[in-house]
């Protein structure tokens, strides 16, 4: 990327969630405060509040980061980046085999020192770098005023030889589209987790990759996307 600053990010995904205590009625959760126009929250709680197994996200201990690489002849001039939200939301259904995800756009971060060292990166852009990344990455790339969630949808939770198989519906910049994603999903002490990763292309959701130069400076269409997301059951009483 660009040392002038660009990124796209794209979160998703993908999937998650967390088991339940029986009550009469839902109180409000942390999960729903914010949450876009029609997101389907309170049909989580009412199953919770009915004693259905319902899990909630919890953002402070999930990740999901998105590595976004340079291209063209000039990109040695260019810095790969991380762009990462720990602000992931939302609720798993097990039994169901169902969860509805969203992610604020606006608090995607951009290049932290852990997650470039994870992905042995072999630049390092200046603070000035990363805020211009960010702000273009937010106001021109993703238009997060226009657009501000990623919507995470999974219809099915399917256990194969070797993992699980999330069917992932993700919505991001006014577009949608499906994937199949091989997870790993567990539930040790009343958590869940579920973690993989997915390959997919800012083009699939109508955003064209920047390019200066005649393409001789630009970012990879592809992006790398990996996800840890933990749960724990929905305490919903009276």
């Amino acid at each position: 990327m660009l040392r002038s600053g660009y990124a796209i990010a794209l979160v998703m995904s993908i999937a998650a969630c967390a088991p339940p205590m029986r009550a009469t009625a839902p109180m409000p959760t942390p999960a729903t405060q914010g949450a876009p126009a029609g997101f389907p929250g309170k049909r989580y709680e009412e199953a919770a509040a009915q004693g259905k197994p319902v899990y909630r996200v919890e953002p402070e201990r999930s990740l999901v980061s998105i590595l976004v690489r340079r291209g063209g002849s000039l990109a040695h001039l260019g810095h790969d980046h991380v762009v990462a939200s720990r602000g992931v939301r939302g609720y798993v259904s097990p039994d169901d085999g169902t969860a509805d995800l969203y992610v604020t756009l606006a608090g995607l971060s951009v290049d932290e020192p852990v997650l470039r060292a994870e992905s042995r990166l072999d630049t390092q852009p200046t603070e000035s770098d990363i805020a211009g990344t960010r702000s273009n990455m937010l106001d021109k790339v993703l238009e997060a005023q226009r657009f501000p969630f990623a919507l995470i949808h999974v219809s099915t939770m399917e256990k194969t030889p070797t993992g699980s198989r999330l069917d992932v519906a993700i919505t991001l910049h006014g577009v949608s589209r499906r994937f199949e994603v091989p997870a790993q999903v567990e539930t040790m002490q009343g958590e869940m987790s579920v973690a993989g990763t997915l390959e997919f292309k800012q083009s699939d959701f109508g955003i064209v990759p920047f390019s200066i130069l005649g393409g001789a400076m630009q970012v990879q269409d592809g992006l790398s996307l990996r996800f840890m997301i933990r749960a724990r059951p929905l305490d919903v009483r009276s």
